[in-house]
């Protein structure tokens, strides 16, 4: 049985949310969404291209509704992009690991989003030998993948 973690990678349309001018853009999550066949937009506020695709400046600015969230922005403005996410109907997120913070969660709790926290999403989208396979690998091996 699939995870919770491993679930959310069966929507079809994401957003992936950064703030490059703080720090770099989620961009490996972002290719392997891609490389998945997935629809996936850039949410980044603050640049007006990702990998050669055009930015959002937020969820509202989407060409469609998304059916899952990817944060990765800076922590301070996790609890703001979780409110977006529920203000757009979204019920599943993913706030990167140690971009979580107690506010997120609640209000998360509070408005009936399924939020995955604590965990690294590129392990789950990368193949191959890397840093992220390894860690994919002791995940597994401690029974929280």
């Amino acid at each position: 049985m699939a995870s919770n973690y491993e679930t959310f990678f069966t929507a079809q349309r994401f957003a992936v949310i950064g703030r490059s001018a703080e720090k770099p853009f989620p961009i490996l999550s972002y290719r392997g969404l891609k490389r998945r066949g997935k629809d996936v937009y850039p949410v980044d506020p603050s640049t007006p291209e990702i990998d050669g695709d055009k930015t959002y400046p937020d969820l509202e600015a989407l060409p469609e509704s998304v059916d899952a969230v990817m944060i990765e922005a800076p922590k301070t403005e996790t609890r703001d992009w979780v409110a977006r996410a529920a203000d757009a109907g979204v019920k599943d997120v993913w706030v990167h690991m140690a971009h979580e913070t107690p506010e997120a969660i609640a209000l998360a709790a509070e408005r009936g989003i399924n939020l995955r926290t604590g965990t690294c999403a590129v392990m789950y989208l990368t193949s191959g030998l890397s840093y992220h396979s390894i860690h994919k690998w002791i995940m597994q091996g401690l029974g929280k993948y």
